[in-house]
């Protein structure tokens, strides 16, 4: 007996472990936790986080324009050849050369943002060996040079990238918090979407009990004669059809559960439960301070001027392309030659040297004039455009905190039709077994109280997906009363 005894408490100690090991691995989320889970490892973050480095890269790239840039050049060249050569006299002859050349140039340069020109600071040496029959070699050198090169009255896109490229940057990183927002608002849609299927399974399950129990229950009726073969027949469909649903319910809550897991980056097939809670935030948002938020912070909003200012851009770029053009070319510096390298820097020579070139157009038949036409006519399209957007972007913030803000009486009212429809399916069984209803009246207080949950379920969704496409539009928390931001520094390391 004792052996018996202990044999039933080790089967029972077993028994709870692995019931506990199963509760274990079943991973609980409530709608939060799955949005932050799929904010730090979902693959649309990962990919967001590498489209913002190269944005950060061309921003960077952008600023180095405007700073002074170093650089050393050297083409050294070994030159066996005939060449013509022309004499003292004023005759050409050929002269086979044997020589070796070699340079070095170091140039520090600076952008001019204002003119669009450039400012160039360099020094340079040359050494040129010849080979035959006497051997030499001289030295050629620059110790200072200063030059700069500018286009008098054309376009300077130096000016016009200082208006763009802070705008690109800007919108790149409204958008990589507009990317969180929007995998916040695809988790809404899976989480829903997985707590639905949950809840079509319960509904099924719970159906399939109910229809069997009362299938058998029928059954002794009918036996007896208190109801009529049709009657029963109905039973024994309704039955079968519970069973069909229940089956399909798990296929669906299967699918439901693999796409949940792939959208969060889990690998492993750990069983997931989406937690719905009765408890939202109670908000009631001004519609104009939203609207005043969107015009704020919304990347759409930068990018309507962004586009304003590039056609501006095209236009001046079309104009100064047209008719005439001019630019200049200015250096003034120091040179030498020399047998040697003190030779070469002693007493250097000034030197001069000044182009201005011009271009005219004389026939072009009116290709210049209509560019800038073309030009100004989309300038004209585009603003047309950006006005119709900027309507439509407004009205659009209006209507979403409209339908935000009646969501939230919705759910109370579906949450009360819930339980309601629950309250109706149970007095509903009771008086058929009673005898005191039909089938009929039962399955029309079934299909409600199945209507009724998944109608709950759906206005939670619209509820949560309401609050983060507010999110969205504005990047702005309003359950804290700030602005969304990022730590970006983080993002690039």
């Amino acid at each position: 007996m004792m052996n018996k005894y202990l044999i039933c408490i080790l089967f029972s100690l077993i028994a709870t472990v692995n019931l506990h090991s199963q509760q274990t691995e079943l991973l609980r989320l409530t709608i939060e936790e799955a949005i932050d889970l799929a904010r730090r490892q979902s693959p649309s973050v990962v990919a967001a986080r590498h489209t913002f480095h190269s944005a950060y890269w061309n921003y960077r790239n952008f600023k180095a324009n405007y700073l002074p840039s170093m650089s050393f050049s050297s083409a050294p060249r070994f030159n066996h050849w005939i060449n013509a050569i022309t004499m003292p006299d004023g005759t050409t002859q050929f002269v086979q050369q044997n020589q070796f050349a070699v340079d070095g140039n170091i140039s520090l340069s600076q952008n001019i943002a204002l003119t669009g020109g450039r400012l160039s600071l360099s020094t340079g040496i040359n050494r040129l060996d010849m080979f035959g029959v006497s051997n030499s070699h001289s030295y050629n050198t620059s110790p200072v040079s200063i030059s700069y090169q500018q286009s008098l009255w054309g376009y300077n896109g130096l000016k016009w990238s200082r208006k763009t490229e802070p705008l690109r940057f800007e919108i790149a990183k409204k958008n990589y918090i507009v990317t969180l927002e929007n995998v916040s608002l695809n988790i809404v849609s899976m989480f829903f979407g997985l707590a639905m299927a949950q809840a079509n399974l319960d509904i099924a399950l719970t159906n399939y009990q109910s229809a069997d129990t009362l299938y058998v229950f029928a059954e002794g009726r009918y036996k007896i004669g208190r109801i009529t073969e049709s009657e029963m027949l109905q039973w024994e469909v309704r039955r079968l059809n519970e069973e069909t649903s229940l089956q399909n319910a798990r296929v669906y809550l299967e699918d439901n559960l693999q796409s949940f897991r792939t959208y969060l980056g889990i690998k492993d097939t750990i069983p997931i439960e989406a937690v719905t809670s009765k408890i939202i935030p109670s908000l009631n948002i001004d519609p104009y301070k939203a609207l005043e938020l969107s015009l704020e912070n919304n990347p759409t909003v930068i990018s309507m001027k962004l586009s304003e200012i590039e056609s501006e851009s095209y236009v001046a770029s079309s104009k100064a392309n047209y008719g005439f053009q001019a630019n200049l070319v200015a250096q003034l510096g120091l040179s030498q030659t020399g047998e040697n390298l003190r030779a070469a820097y002693k007493d250097p020579l000034s030197q001069q040297y000044v182009q201005i070139g011009i271009s005219v157009p004389i026939l072009d038949w009116g290709q210049g004039r209509g560019r800038i036409k073309v030009a100004e006519s989309n300038r004209r399209l585009t603003e047309i455009q950006l006005e119709q957007e900027r309507i439509s972007f407004e009205q659009s913030i209006l209507r979403l905190v409209r339908q935000f803000n009646l969501q939230k009486n919705q759910v109370s009212i579906a949450e009360k039709t819930d339980y309601m429809a629950n309250k109706r399916n149970e007095v509903a069984q009771r008086l058929y077994v009673l005898g005191r209803s039909t089938i009929l009246e039962l399955n029309a207080a079934i299909s409600e109280k199945d209507a009724a949950k998944r109608n709950y379920i759906s206005t939670l969704e619209s509820f949560w997906s309401y609050y983060y496409n507010l999110r969205r539009y504005t990047l702005y928390d309003f359950e804290k009363n700030m602005l969304l931001s990022e730590d970006y520094e983080s993002l690039l390391k």
